[in-house]
């Protein structure tokens, strides 16, 4: 039998992905980046700032260079790349995302077989409560979650070039979170007023960051639950990345709210979200997905699926247009009471 030397690479390059992203953990951990960036070019000044062992770090930094995480050598001294910068220690840093991925969600991706065996939460099984129990107990994974999801955001700029915010409209974000979002848009729309709407919990840091960038005039926070109700009167309802985690009929119910809430028939429902193909996908979009189920038990939807909850709802699809990281903008119309 002759041995496929291509497709036993293949195999070996994905079966060590984990140790790769292991890799990358413990290099953010230990403050690799920063050190670099600081001028501690060595193993030796490096074991001396972290306390690791220089053994340790040489063998590490031979395989962070080979995969492009930081450039040269013990002889040379090392130096940043673009990959060791978006991780530097600041705003907008990926260094969050390195650190949940390489502790909470790597533990929940080891139970892998179980979560898929049973569509069902692999986090439930290895910390025994759901995610956002757990996030509700611990304020250090909480704030490295939102940072993470914030690194993530890097497409809330575009939403204002795909989708005309003007005119004084006023703007509903439900489920906005910390408002960088909805910050980003008021701050692209100087004639437009905003509401976030979100649980109760979230509205000393919303309140915070929307004060420091586009100022409290020209924003209302309110608490509550989407799943009973919204705040009414809004030109647009905004839906960003707060699906994923509900079931079909949850889903239905807040379409149905945003529906009911809408000042008039010329209102529109922004959904900002990531769907899934089953036919000819791409591997990122079906990681995330896979992704969800590990960490929450929730999913991504097709778009036919989103389409289908939408017109339950008595929505219609006007027009979808591609944002990065994978995302997709849906403007949803309210269909017209006759068509119901």
């Amino acid at each position: 039998m002759t041995v496929d030397v291509e497709a036993t690479r293949d195999v070996v390059d994905i079966i060590t992905g984990g140790w790769r992203a292991q890799a990358l953990y413990t290099a953010v951990k230990l403050g690799l980046p920063d050190h670099i960036e600081a001028g501690r070019t060595t193993c030796g000044e490096l074991a001396a700032a972290t306390g690791a062992k220089e053994q340790g770090i040489h063998r590490l930094m031979r395989l962070l260079v080979a995969m492009g995480v930081f450039e040269g050598n013990e002889s040379t001294g090392y130096r940043s790349t673009r990959v060791s910068a978006a991780l530097l220690d600041g705003p907008q840093s990926l260094r969050d995302m390195c650190l949940l991925y390489g502790e909470e969600f790597y533990s929940a991706w080891g139970h892998a077989h179980h979560a898929i065996s049973t569509a069902s939460s692999g986090f439930e099984v290895a910390y025994g409560q759901s995610f956002y129990d757990y996030l509700s107990q611990d304020a250090a994974t909480a704030r490295r979650f939102q940072h993470t999801m914030n690194a993530g955001s890097m497409f809330f700029h575009q939403v204002p070039e795909i989708f005309d915010f003007s005119g004084g409209k006023r703007v509903v974000d439900v489920g906005g979170g910390g408002g960088h979002l909805l910050a980003t848009i008021l701050g692209a729309s100087p004639d437009a007023s905003g509401t976030l709407f979100d649980r109760e919990h979230m509205m000393p840091k919303a309140r915070e960051h929307l004060a420091a960038t586009i100022g409290l005039d020209r924003v209302q926070l309110v608490g509550g639950d989407m799943f009973l109700d919204v705040p009414t009167g809004g030109d647009v309802y905004i839906l960003c990345r707060v699906l994923a985690g509900w079931d079909d009929d949850a889903v239905v119910k807040a379409f149905e709210n945003c529906r009911r809430a809408m000042a008039d028939s010329s209102s529109r429902l922004l959904i900002l979200d990531r769907f899934v193909e089953d036919e000819d996908s791409t591997v990122l979009p079906a990681l995330w997905d896979l992704h969800l189920l590990m960490t929450t038990g929730g999913e991504h939807r097709t778009l036919d699926r989103i389409t289908a909850l939408l017109h339950r709802a008595g929505l219609d699809i006007a027009r979808i247009a591609e944002l990065p990281m994978e995302t997709t903008a849906l403007v949803a119309a309210p269909r017209p009471p006759s068509q119901h």
